[in-house]
């Protein structure tokens, strides 16, 4: 099955396509393929897969995991759309503090890959939207942390207002206040 992963500005962050192969039954893709999909560097070796379902203006994130529990994920949408952001947190990155955001949706196919060393968060699109994010790390609390999603700092451009945002992720400490401890490693 033909995919094709394409780096994005961020170094290590992959914007994935995958054919959606339609009828009219519906279509049919593939999530993913640990024999033939190709990720540079070392690829991942999935261990939990997470399912979330938001109204529209709802906003998840921005979530990562401290070492020694950091997380890659992959994400996709099952159903309705988002707005998915990724944000370098790693030490000595030419891009620390820079953000890479894609819009993923159920008709468009497309994935995004989210090594350790990104916060990571997603603005729902559309109502009862279906976010799956298969991740390379196991839920740690103890080394869970949020990143403000609204740091002028980072200036994230969110293409809708925010109308739904948890307490955690409203209170989250801004870019220069968070506690993260990646260190950057070029991908090729």
């Amino acid at each position: 099955m033909a995919i094709e992963i394409i780096p994005t500005e961020l170094n290590g962050v992959l914007e994935i396509h995958s054919n959606l192969f339609r009828d009219d039954r519906g279509y049919f893709t593939e999530l993913y393929n640990a024999g033939s999909w190709e990720f540079p560097g070392t690829p991942p070796v999935f261990v939990q897969d997470n399912m979330s379902c938001s109204d529209r203006g709802t906003l998840r994130g921005l979530h990562y995991q401290v070492n020694p529990h950091a997380q890659g994920k992959l994400v996709r949408v099952m159903s309705g759309a988002i707005f998915d952001v990724a944000v370098d947190l790693r030490k000595d990155s030419p891009t620390f503090g820079k953000w890479v955001g894609r819009s993923l949706s159920e008709d468009n196919g497309i994935a995004l890959w989210i090594p350790a060393g990104f916060a990571h968060g997603f603005l729902a699109l559309e109502n009862q939207t279906r976010v799956m994010y298969k991740c390379d790390g196991a839920w740690a609390p103890e080394s869970e942390r949020s990143l403000l999603y609204n740091d002028e700092t980072l200036g994230v451009e969110w293409p809708i207002d925010v109308s739904k945002v948890n307490e955690k992720d409203a209170d989250a400490p801004t870019l220069e206040n968070a506690d993260y401890n990646f260190q950057y490693e070029l991908v090729s």
